[in-house]
């Protein structure tokens, strides 16, 4: 099984998390775990996402992951909310994709599920899992990084699972049929 970092992100247009994962079979090591401030006082919308595409194309230019994991926006009741955090996402998105990475995302309820085994879970118990799964001491200032890192944690585990055998989803039974001509019973 050969190493991998893994580049995650909890978007944000005020505070994005970040976190970088390397992975080499079994063994996990917290690279870095942190957030970018931007205050809303002295950036406005556009220079926010500027600086969200600035830094993720840094960190990718310094720790060269091999994948980026990124945490979907979650429906809330502010639809102006929502569409800045779709932004904030798809500058992300798009710089990690200049850069060449391949990006899953995920929904907020699938990372705590495969962080705590429940998708219900609040922030203070993702980081306790976090804290005992990866051996982290220091409690960082801002949730949002443990949940960048929660991310990156989730992408490990769904790439690395058993039941995720590489191939891709099938669709219908052509593509059940296709993708295994051996159980075909002619008579």
């Amino acid at each position: 099984m050969k190493s991998s970092i893994i580049l995650g992100i909890d978007p944000g247009t005020q505070v994005m998390g970040y976190a970088l994962l390397k992975a080499d079979g079994n063994k996990l090591q917290v690279l870095l775990m942190d957030v970018l401030k931007m205050s809303a006082k002295d950036l406005d919308n556009y220079a926010r996402l500027e600086k969200i595409h600035t830094k993720v194309s840094e960190l990718v230019k310094l720790y060269r992951p091999t994948t980026f994991a990124i945490e979907a926006p979650f429906f809330g009741k502010n639809v102006q909310s929502m569409l800045k955090l779709g932004r904030s996402q798809g500058v992300a998105i798009a710089a990690a994709m200049q850069a060449g990475l391949e990006v899953t995302e995920y929904s907020p309820k699938k990372v705590k599920q495969s962080v705590t085994g429940k998708g219900t879970a609040d922030k203070e118990q993702v980081w306790q899992m976090l804290k005992r799964i990866l051996n982290i001491e220091d409690r960082p200032q801002y949730f949002d990084a443990t949940d960048a890192l929660a991310v990156a944690l989730c992408h490990h585990y769904q790439s690395n699972s058993v039941l995720n055998s590489g191939t891709k989803a099938l669709k219908g039974w052509e593509g059940y049929i296709k993708n295994n001509p051996d159980k075909i019973i002619s008579k």
